[in-house]
């Protein structure tokens, strides 16, 4: 009895979808900090069309009638899983909810601060915009310039949605003044377009934090002679402070600016109350 040996080589088509359907387990394992490229699913599929066409001189209608078995094997394995992620995330998205954080009439009083422009910054410009606020100043030593790093993460995740802003509240007004704010915010790289960094006058950033359920302080004893919080706060279009759950159900009120898998949580979050305002509001009584 003899046995025919076969010759199996992989083609590129074949490395590549081998890479694709193993980094997805990768990108959750890991808890990468960003959305699974979707577009991925179907890169398989242009490669071998175009191996097909540059390596076989073969047309289009060709390599759909030819390679049919192949074609729709990639399709199957690559394509429909790939909308049925995609699917699956936004569906979950339309039918949660976030929390009130403390109670549910508290709404974050009006206030007027300038900005890095020299602008005068009031209620009136996040009115109708979902946002995150901080507390910051700009020569802190420590965790600020990784919580600002932080918000620019979340700003350009956030990129591609309306009516989103952000707001960094110097809790240093007597060195940060609006020309180094701005040089503070070119340092960093941050997007100016909807992001305000202010200044103003010290009791008020101080009282405008209390109201965020965050600290605030002078302390001597502390790095940089000031002591805030390294929480980023989610406001609604109302201006009521919102958050999701943990695991155990209690709310999280706030996010830690420091941390990758807080970071992960709010641009989740803020997903979530993005649907929230596209769902057909019930009358409340």
């Amino acid at each position: 009895m003899s046995y025919s040996k076969k010759n199996y080589s992989l083609t590129l088509t074949d490395i590549i979808t081998l890479i694709v359907l193993g980094l997805f387990p990768v990108w959750k394992i890991f808890n990468i900090n960003a959305d699974f490229p979707v577009f991925v699913f179907v890169l398989p599929i242009v490669i071998y069309i175009v191996e097909e066409i540059a390596l076989n001189k073969k047309t289009l209608k060709q390599i759909i009638s030819e390679g049919g078995k192949k074609f729709m094997g990639l399709l199957l394995i690559l394509v429909i899983p790939g909308f049925i992620y995609l699917f699956i995330s936004k569906a979950d998205n339309n039918f949660m909810t976030l929390s009130f954080v403390g109670p549910k009439e508290h709404v974050i009083p009006d206030f007027s601060f300038v900005n890095q422009n020299n602008e005068i910054i009031t209620n009136d410009d996040y009115r109708g915009n979902i946002y995150v606020a901080n507390f910051f100043f700009t020569t802190c030593p420590t965790i600020c310039p990784i919580m600002t790093y932080n918000m620019r993460i979340v700003q350009q995740r956030l990129s591609v949605y309306p009516n989103i802003k952000f707001l960094s509240h110097s809790i240093d007004p007597i060195n940060d003044s609006p020309e180094r704010l701005l040089d503070y915010a070119n340092e960093m790289r941050a997007n100016l377009m909807n992001w305000n960094f202010v200044t103003g006058e010290k009791e008020s950033i101080y009282d405008i934090a209390k109201e965020y359920f965050v600290n605030a302080v002078e302390d001597s004893l502390a790095p940089g002679g000031f002591f805030h919080s390294e929480y980023f706060v989610l406001v609604d279009k109302e201006g009521k402070i919102r958050s999701g759950i943990d695991k155990e159900g209690n709310i999280v009120g706030v996010y830690d600016g420091t941390k990758d898998t807080d970071i992960k949580d709010l641009i989740n979050d803020v997903k979530v109350l993005m649907a929230e305002y596209k769902r057909p509001k019930k009358d409340e009584k």
